[in-house]
């Protein structure tokens, strides 16, 4: 069995045609929604990035227990698992610096090789001492952006770190494909802000952008911006998925030249959605989590779907990937894992795997969704949540002295193998602009999520259904606590 994983970063699903919205030009996303089997209702589980990662490599929602940060001792992994029971040679190919930066330890080690393309975001990358010269411009602002653009030809495509990715996963295609027994993880930052790429492909859009300040990073926060200022960074955006769907062609016509459908699994998908606008909102993170950030595409093609263009509309979610692609390698799934394989949704075995997803941020709210409805339970204010660790790093370095102080030691998680954790506490929060109320949207019939449903009978259930969860995947008390939600 050989299986390949494509990870495209915040890849909106209703920005594609595959999906039902024909806004941008994506052939070759469309080519593999023909060839293979869409799933109509996939949902994230752990945000944002690195969470989101972790879910992947271990098939659990680590939101319940920890946020952004390394793999943990006590994580049974999936390449380490391929390897361990299977024999299976696993490679990593990403321009995802998050992986190399603080807070992202231990996640490429896993991999029996690893390729690094530099160069995204605030990738710190190339060294320049004197400060870079700035445009007038509006939005976020990483000095190593402002650095990585001073040595790039931001016309040759070829210099950007996506298009590079897919030319490294041709070439390990060029060089396995007579192999068998390997698994090839395929990510690219791409299309994660900030929205860059050669004018042709924005032109392809239309964009006319002339305001006298440069602006291709917006801000995390509400719109301030103008009507013109959100359809710049729209057809931004769209500049740069159809760059990255140009080079995912590439990638398809190597697997084509090479006869690789007949015996390889493809599995394409993202970690979460990007707010352009839609709600009043850039970006992600501090808002509530609307369907466009959670309701995410997912598109697999097997040897045994070729040109199916098949559609599942059963309830999956980001934790199922891991154990699916162990299932697909002949793998035993590790006990713990909060996933289930999607082989039998494929086989047509079972219709539905599902009767409810959890998502959320770690301090955050808790979100379930049911096929129907989604449920947004809020935490009290000022309400303890607790941080399990043994890597306490962060985005930016190790967590402070003073709160590693006051750091508990103890075996807290029920699936750590007799390991310890470090217990750190922190403060919940609620989402920005948070009602007083745990809110509920009727997504079938109020897909755009503008019409809150207050129905104290329908809340009840859907209330116990997420505790039912919780206990399920062994959520630590504190989540039960914090929320309100019965442990019992």
């Amino acid at each position: 069995m050989k299986t390949i994983f494509i990870v495209m970063d915040s890849l909106n699903r209703h920005y594609l045609n595959s999906y039902g919205f024909p806004k941008v030009n994506t052939p070759n996303l469309d080519r593999l929604a023909e060839r293979g089997v869409v799933f109509d209702n996939h949902y994230a589980g752990s945000l944002p990035c690195m969470p989101a990662r972790r879910e992947m490599m271990t098939g659990r929602l680590c939101f319940l227990e920890a946020p952004w940060g390394p793999i943990e001792p006590w994580d049974d992994c999936l390449p380490v698992e391929l390897r361990r029971q299977k024999g299976v040679y696993s490679h990593m190919v990403t321009d995802h610096y998050h992986y190399f930066h603080s807070g992202g330890e231990a996640y490429h080690t896993l991999f029996d090789s690893w390729e690094f393309e530099r160069g995204q975001e605030g990738d710190q990358w190339h060294p320049l001492v004197k400060e870079p010269e700035l445009p007038e411009f509006i939005g976020k602002n990483r000095r190593p952006y402002w650095v990585n653009r001073k040595f790039t030809d931001l016309e040759d495509e070829e210099e950007y770190p996506t298009p590079r990715c897919f030319m490294r996963g041709m070439e390990f295609l060029d060089n396995n494909f007579r192999e068998d027994n390997w698994h090839l993880h395929l990510e690219v930052f791409d299309p994660h802000e900030p929205f860059v790429c050669p004018k042709k492909y924005r032109d392809l859009y239309q964009d006319t952008w002339e305001e006298p300040y440069h602006f291709d990073w917006p801000p995390y926060r509400e719109v301030k911006e103008g009507a013109e200022a959100v359809e710049h960074i729209r057809k931004s955006y769209a500049g740069v998925l159809t760059m990255a769907d140009f080079w995912l062609g590439k990638f398809l016509d190597k697997m084509d030249e090479l006869d690789l459908w007949k015996d390889t699994v493809l599995i394409l998908t993202t970690d979460h959605g990007h707010l352009l606008g839609e709600h009043g909102y850039w970006a992600k993170n501090y808002m509530f989590d609307y369907q466009e950030l959670v309701h995410i595409p997912l598109i697999m093609c097997t040897p045994e779907t070729g040109f199916c263009h098949k559609r599942i509309s059963a309830l999956t979610a980001a934790m199922d990937l891991m154990p699916t692609i162990m299932d697909l390698h002949g793998g035993e799934i590790p006990d713990g894992v909060h996933g289930t394989s999607l082989v039998p949704l494929i086989s047509g075995q079972t219709d539905q795997l599902h009767d409810a997803v959890l998502y959320g941020y770690f301090g955050k709210d808790i979100n379930l969704f049911d096929g129907r409805y989604s449920y947004c339970r809020q935490p009290a204010e000022g309400s303890i949540v607790y941080h399990h660790t043994l890597m306490p790093r962060n985005t930016k370095d190790f967590l402070e002295r003073e709160i590693l102080a006051k750091a508990e030691f103890g075996q807290f998680l029920e699936h750590s193998h007799g390991i310890s954790q470090m217990r750190i506490q922190a403060v919940s929060h609620r989402h920005k602009n948070a009602p007083d109320c745990h809110l509920i949207y009727d997504i079938q019939n109020d897909p755009g999520q503008a019409r809150p449903v207050h129905d104290p009978e329908l809340e009840h259930g859907l209330m116990k259904k997420m505790a039912e969860l919780l206990r399920r995947y062994g959520a630590p008390d504190c989540q039960f606590e914090r929320t309100g939600l019965d442990r019992i």
